[in-house]
């Protein structure tokens, strides 16, 4: 039985993302240029699952700490992630005219507003850490800080992003394809549940399992993606669907097939969950989330 079922996690979810959304929407304070913050806004503020801000919070939670102290970093994980989102539609890299149901934000302002709007996502996402996070240890939030520099840079999102475009048009190996999942999307996840354990001062044994959680599940998270292009449409996806073929992407159902690609992401899950297996119930709210990434169909 799925944990979801055990746990209301719509009921955990809807309010950590009205937390966070409302965080949000007091962040970015920018008074000019208006046309920036416009475009910040645009892209920030349309919602989404809010994954890694709650994932961030509910590690936060497991480790004993108050989740209130991670807030600005959960904010700084959805600024960081949608600037991803905003620089990975761009025509120089996959080129989408969709996000979320909307055109994208190259397709509102320009391509040079974009670009713009996602390094200034970027930056503040540091403040958000280093300025807005009162009550939380220095040290701490050097080390979120140094987590987040890692997985945002050449050693996550950026280095993920260069191999997967040097694949387009090739038929990758396997371990090629898990190398790109593990930068571009996984990190991203990793950075979620690490840092709300890092803010609540967690000790290094509960931060190894949460890591293995996170990995297992970030590369989980990018094989339901890749099934998701293939079986779902653009309305349910909220983006184009069907983009990874019509690129010639390597993608875990055209090396595995689908009903192997549904296999190791199961797999995947169950090896996240049983990383927590220690924290008995108060583990609840982060197993019910690597539930959620396999059933999600959008």
């Amino acid at each position: 039985m799925a944990y979801q079922q055990l746990f209301e996690l719509e009921t955990y979810l809807q309010a950590k993302k009205v937390q966070v959304e409302a965080a949000l929407a007091e962040a970015v304070t920018l008074e000019q240029p208006a046309s920036l913050r416009q475009a910040m806004e645009y892209s920030l503020l349309v919602g989404g699952k809010r994954l890694r801000p709650v994932l961030c919070l509910a590690s936060c939670e497991l480790a004993g700490g108050e989740p209130r102290l991670a807030l600005p970093t959960a904010c700084a994980l959805e600024m960081i992630h949608t600037m991803s989102l905003i620089h990975d539609d761009l025509p120089a890299m996959d080129d989408d005219d969709l996000r979320r149901g909307r055109p994208t934000n190259h397709k509102m302002f320009g391509e040079a507003m974009a670009i713009l709007a996602g390094d200034a996502l970027l930056c503040q996402a540091f403040e958000m850490v280093a300025g807005r996070s009162s009550g939380v240890p220095a040290q701490r939030l050097l080390a979120v800080t140094a987590e987040l520099a890692r997985a945002a840079g050449a050693p996550g999102l950026v280095g993920g992003q260069v191999v997967d475009l040097d694949s387009e048009g090739k038929r990758v190996p396997l371990e090629t394809l898990e190398f790109i999942h593990l930068h571009k999307t996984a990190a991203l996840l990793e950075v979620s549940v690490i840092s709300g354990a890092l803010i609540a001062g967690a000790a290094e044994a509960l931060v190894a399992d949460l890591r293995r959680y996170a990995r297992n599940i970030g590369l989980a998270f990018q094989i339901i993606d890749d099934i998701l292009d293939v079986t779902a449409d653009s309305a349910t996806l909220g983006k184009t669907a069907g983009k990874d073929l019509l690129t010639e992407k390597s993608t875990y159902p055209a090396l595995l097939g689908l009903e192997a690609s549904r296999r190791s992401a199961t797999q995947l899950i169950t090896a996240a969950k049983a990383a927590l297996a220690p924290q008995g119930e108060a583990a609840r709210p982060l197993l019910a989330l690597a539930d959620f990434i396999t059933t999600r169909n959008h």
